[in-house]
């Protein structure tokens, strides 16, 4: 490290550090002009009066402090153009490094990115897992004809609501004891993963209920159409409705009196919707039929259901579809 002290200017030489050759001229030329003047003014007898002494010391001053104001305003401008130069050089060495923190930065947006990606990706083969498990209990369970393996785009579940009932005596779905609104509420949201025991024993209580096994297989049917759009339940969080709303909405309330019900505010799902039913006719149906199960079991369910249970209910994967659906069909318009 040098030493401080031998690179220590006194003041008397930093005032006269950095002059170049040019400026050491004039300041030669200015005080041999002031030495001149002073010899021709003051040699010899010396000046008359005191008005020939102000003279001469004028004509020897001024034009010396006039090439002293000169020299200093060259220097000044000099370390101005100094200065910029070193702030140009700074500047530029900000502007890299902007660059280069706002690259680090995109890199780790698009890390992000990735990796919301993949947990949907998994979310995603999670959720078909649930689903294929279910559709195995489900054919095993109802009394339906079994449906054969899906194509591209699943054909709706056999529909029951138009089918005459048959006087043929007792069936085993009466001796059944009634759905509690707790199964029926965790059925409609359909087992969280393949480990969720007491949700896969609740679907299956809830697939011996007639009412209640409709209303499962066509949510089941309207979830898998709507994932093939990449929509999936999880991913949406809707704005939550009063339950005194969903009680009018049961008790037949229409339109913008139930408007809060359509809590969806996710556009890219309601235009992805939206545009399938307009151009999907296995789509629509089974939307359709899904509206009229879900408004069929919501009567019922509204008459002995406590305000919380109706809250539970609402914040189901079935729910979450009949408000995007019913958002889309223009139910609460």
């Amino acid at each position: 490290m040098t030493d401080r002290r031998n690179t220590e200017i006194s003041p008397p030489a930093q005032v006269f550090a950095g002059f170049s050759i040019m400026e050491w001229i004039v300041i030669a030329a200015a005080l041999a002009w002031a030495v001149l003047v002073g010899i021709v003014s003051f040699g010899g007898a010396g000046p008359a009066a005191v008005a020939e002494v102000i003279l001469a010391l004028m004509a020897g001053v001024v034009p010396a402090l006039l090439v002293w104001v000169t020299m200093t305003t060259r220097r000044a401008a000099r370390s101005l153009r100094d200065e910029a130069a070193r702030l140009g050089v700074a500047v530029d060495a900000l502007r890299q490094s902007l660059l280069a923190e706002r690259q680090n930065k995109s890199g780790s947006v698009e890390n992000s990115v990735e990796k919301r990606l993949n947990e949907i990706a998994r979310a995603a083969r999670q959720t078909e897992t649930v689903l294929a498990m279910f559709t195995s209990t489900r054919d095993a369970t109802a009394h339906a004809q079994p449906v054969p393996a899906q194509p591209s785009q699943p054909a709706p579940a056999p529909r029951e609501e138009d089918q005459p009932a048959l006087a043929l005596g007792t069936s085993n779905e009466d001796m059944q004891p009634p759905l509690s609104n707790g199964d029926l509420i965790r059925a409609l949201n359909f087992p969280e993963t393949s480990e969720d025991e007491a949700g896969f024993a609740a679907l299956r209580r809830a697939l011996k209920d007639r009412e209640a096994r409709q209303l499962v297989q066509a949510s089941q049917d309207i979830l898998t159409l709507l994932s093939q759009d990449g929509i999936y339940m999880d991913d949406l969080h809707p704005d939550r409705a009063r339950p005194e709303i969903w009680r009018r909405f049961a008790r037949g309330d229409r339109g913008k009196a139930v408007a809060a019900l359509g809590g969806i505010r996710d556009r890219s799902s309601l235009a992805l919707t939206a545009g399938r039913m307009r151009e999907d006719t296995i789509f629509r149906d089974a939307a359709h039929h899904f509206l009229r199960r879900f408004d069929r079991t919501l009567v019922a369910f509204e008459e002995g259901a406590t305000d919380a249970e109706i809250s539970e209910f609402a914040d189901t994967r079935t729910a979450r579809a009949f408000m995007i659906l019913g958002r889309v069909t223009g139910t609460f318009d």
